[in-house]
Parts: structure tokens; C-alpha cells; sequence
């Protein structure tokens, strides 16, 4: 399998403070990867260490099989997470400017802002500037002036932040896209929606070290499987089910999840005969649920260490 990107034992300082700890990770050719974490965890210093703005304390990265984004920078398309407009500057003007900034000639960049506007239905917008845009529009400008040079690998930081529900299904549209066009996208999110609809593959950072990575079956894979549990009566006897492993209880509805190897069928008739079971559904936990609890897991091994010094 041809590679995109890898990191071995990636590490970045700043003073005193790790950003990223022996970071180590594997993005194949032609898939939608994933960056999990809150904000600080370290995704935004790796994807700089990956462009080369930072550079790691130790460690080695490969970016389309060069040591330095440098080296590949025309193949590569950038959406860092500041992310801003010349507001005074037309539409078509400024995807075509990014263009021009990648090395292509002002005829074809022109051709191209016109035909990439047109297609994802900003084709009214050509001659009108940015500073009339809703943020939605914006943020779509400029990951059209991300991709007009047809890059390898696009890498987008946080594209679906601040965006309503109509432009996230855009910006979720517009990377599928890229998939299906042959690129290899990255994009870091601290949305579990949207990483579980379209991911390949996902890794998940937390306080600067590496969760979990791989793809969605094998992050889930061995995971406790979940109840989804509508009732009514008293909730408190949930916490008595036999086999839970742990009962979420939101009055009238509860998350129970189980030990491993316990029959489902059977808590159901356990909670039959001591609530009224309105809804219960039997899945695998999402990747919301396990971004959660992997964070809660992560600070109590961080607490009984601090308290074991």
C-alpha cells in the first residue's frame, strides 16, 4: 500500500511543553483521514510539522515520499485553521489568485477559479466580492483556491468549524468529492459527526499523545457494545442490570453499555420486568461515544500518575 504521509516517533517541544509526543502514523493513498481531538490536543502542531512551518524536536516525516512539504509544495493543497479573505477582491479573482500562488499561469487560474465556482454553485458570485459572503460561502472559496492546482493531497484544518448545518453538509460534499477526484484528504475535527460519515480512516490525539488510529471498524472493534434505552419508571434499578458495565441514565433515557460477552437479549428481559421499555436498540458505540470516554479514560490515568508522583 502506497503511502501519502508518515510519521515515526514524531515529537514537537515548545520550551518546557510537549505539543506532540512520538507521534507515529500511516495515511494510505486516496482516503479521508481523520485528525480526532479537543482543541489543544496537538492536532493543529502535527499538521504543521506535516507543511513544515514547524519543525519536529525528533522524529522523522515522509510527505508524498519527500522529508520536506518543501520539496512537494505544488502537489500539496493548504487550509490552515486561521483562515481569512481578501474581502475587497472578487470571487473568481481571489481562487484564482491562489492558483497563481501554486504556479499556475493567470490564464488557465482564471479559467479554472471560474469553472470550480460554477460547479460547486457559487457561479453567481463570480464578479462580486467576498466581503458580502455568508461565513459558509467563505470558508467554501477558499477550499475551491485549496484545490485549483489539482493537488495530491489536500489537508484542511478544522473545515467544518463555525459552519451551520447546510454548509457542513457542503464542506462534507466537497470532500467526498476530493476522494472520488483521487486525492488523499486529511481534515482535523472536533466533531465526531462528521469524521464517522466520511472517514477512511481516524486517529484520535489527546494531550499530545496518540489514542487510537486506524480504520472506523478496527477503532471500534473490541469496544463495549451499547443500549440505547427508552423507559419509563424508576431509573435508579438500571444501575442494578446484570453485565453493565456502565449505565448513562438521562431520566427516561439511558446509554447502558456492556461487558463483553453479555447476551442482550437477556438484559432486555431483565429491563422488561423492572421498567416499562419503550425504545431498545442494540449497536456499537459510536465514535462520539468512544472519543468520550477515551478522553475520560486518558485524564484518570493522568491523575493516578500525578497522584502516584
Amino acid at each position: 500500500m502506497e503511502h501519502a504521509l508518515r510519521l515515526q516517533s514524531v515529537t514537537k517541544r515548545f520550551g518546557s511543553f510537549t505539543a506532540v509526543d512520538a507521534l507515529s502514523l500511516e495515511v494510505p493513498k486516496g482516503c479521508i483521514y481523520g485528525f480526532l481531538g479537543q482543541n489543544g490536543a496537538g492536532k493543529t502542531t502535527t499538521i504543521r510539522m506535516v507543511m513544515s512551518i514547524f519543525h519536529p524536536d525528533s522524529g522523522t516525516l515522509s510527505v508524498l515520499g519527500h522529508p520536506d512539504a518543501a520539496q512537494v509544495k505544488d502537489r500539496l493543497g493548504y487550509l490552515p485553521e486561521e483562515k481569512g479573505l481578501y474581502k475587497k477582491m472578487k470571487t473568481a479573482e481571489i481562487v484564482a489568485y491562489f492558483g497563481k500562488l501554486k504556479g499556475m499561469d493567470r490564464s488557465t487560474a482564471n479559467l479554472k477559479a471560474k469553472e470550480l465556482l460554477t460547479r460547486y454553485g457559487l457561479g453567481d458570485w463570480l464578479d462580486k466580492r467576498c466581503e458580502a459572503m455568508s461565513k459558509g460561502m467563505g470558508q467554501k472559496v477558499q477550499v475551491l483556491g485549496t484545490i485549483i492546482h489539482e493537488p495530491e493531497l489536500v489537508i484542511l484544518d478544522e473545515p467544518f468549524s463555525g459552519l451551520d448545518p447546510v454548509n457542513r453538509d457542503l464542506m462534507r460534499d466537497l470532500i467526498l468529492d476530493m476522494k472520488r477526484q483521487g486525492r488523499t484528504v486529511i481534515f482535523s475535527t472536533h466533531g465526531m459527526e462528521h469524521a464517522e460519515q466520511i472517514c477512511d480512516f481516524v486517529m484520535m490525539i489527546h494531550k499530545s499523545k496518540l489514542q487510537f488510529a486506524g480504520t472506523l471498524s478496527q477503532v471500534k472493534q473490541g469496544r463495549d457494545l451499547g443500549i440505547q434505552l427508552d423507559y419509563d419508571g424508576d431509573g435508579s434499578v438500571l444501575q442494578r442490570l446484570p453485565g453493565a458495565l456502565r449505565v448513562n441514565d438521562h431520566g427516561k433515557h439511558a446509554e447502558i453499555f456492556l461487558r463483553q460477552g453479555q447476551d442482550p437479549q437477556q438484559a432486555l428481559r431483565w429491563l422488561i420486568d423492572h421498567v416499562v421499555v419503550k425504545r431498545f436498540d442494540y449497536r456499537e458505540p459510536s465514535l462520539h461515544e468512544i472519543f468520550v470516554r477515551t478522553v475520560d479514560e486518558a485524564n484518570q490515568k493522568l491523575a493516578a500518575a500525578g497522584m502516584e508522583r
